[in-house]
């Protein structure tokens, strides 16, 4: 796929993704949908890519939904409800779960306004971390709308149900202080120390640790948030430890740390994931 509203570009084991709208601050377009999913089929199938960055060329992040339609944006009642991509599926939901499924861990470096789509789509993120003029808001409610992106089950794990509920109840927009002290972001920088913040990140991940470690621990940390019982867990880290246990890169990783020096690990996450995965049934959409 050729990207329209999106740049792709791997360096040194880092991809970083930037939507591409400076004009509209990256508002969400229909192509992003595509090129998103597509753009995460390509960085779980490149095992050079230890890690993703997102961020948005120019002054905005992702000022949420193109509006450029007018009030009907939001408006489907001339679509079939087929549950097919063109039809009742909505496309940051889509676009989210593609994240959610992710091999590589994916970092947000949010460099000015993300509201709507352009919050939600942070919240199957594994880093977020805002620059000073990053602004936040799920507007939804201000829209006359619904949160949207799979929201409704991301937002209160990743930051509690109450600060959960405020935000969404209000639908006001905030700061990245705020969005700091609320647990949505785990640093915020200045402009300029904002890519370098992301890359310092990445580089950590990319040099020291097994891609198909990586990869296994982000899904069971993942997965484990809907489990009702710690037994849940219990079984799968004894599985996941029986078969990582055999493979070089344990091995590695031990020899390593014995001879005092960097592991070369060499399992590939694209091809190379242990009997245990994937341990959850896939779901359709009804």
């Amino acid at each position: 796929m050729s990207y329209e509203d999106i740049q792709y570009e791997v360096e040194d084991g880092i991809a970083t993704i930037t939507m591409n709208r400076p004009d509209k601050l990256n508002a969400f377009s229909k192509a992003m949908v595509e090129e998103l999913i597509d753009v995460i089929d390509k960085t779980d199938a490149d095992d050079n890519v230890r890690a993703v960055i997102f961020t948005g060329a120019g002054r905005g992040f992702c000022a949420g939904a193109d509006l450029s339609a007018g009030s009907k944006t939001f408006d489907k009642s001339d679509r079939k409800s087929t549950g097919t991509m063109d039809g009742l599926r909505d496309g940051g939901g889509r676009v989210t779960l593609r994240f959610y499924e992710s091999k590589k861990p994916l970092i947000a470096a949010v460099n000015g306004p993300a509201v709507g789509i352009g919050m939600t789509m942070q919240l199957p993120m594994d880093f977020r971390i805002a620059s000073t003029e990053a602004r936040f808001g799920m507007v939804f409610t201000r829209r006359g709308v619904v949160m949207e992106a799979c929201s409704s089950w991301f937002l209160p794990r990743v930051v509690g149900i109450n600060q959960a509920m405020e935000w969404v109840m209000t639908g006001r927009v905030f700061s990245a202080d705020e969005a700091l002290a609320g647990g949505l972001v785990s640093k915020v920088v200045a402009p300029d120390e904002l890519l370098p913040a992301a890359r310092a990140i990445a580089r950590e991940i990319a040099d020291n640790t097994s891609g198909v470690s990586v990869a296994m621990c982000r899904h069971m940390m993942w997965k484990m948030l809907g489990a009702d019982h710690p037994m849940e867990a219990h079984k799968l880290d004894s599985r996941g430890m029986r078969d990582m246990g055999q493979l070089p890169d344990a091995h590695e990783g031990i020899q390593s740390f014995l001879e005092k020096r960097p592991g070369n690990y060499t399992l590939k996450p694209s091809t190379e994931m242990p009997g245990v995965y994937p341990w959850w049934e896939e779901r359709e959409f009804e």
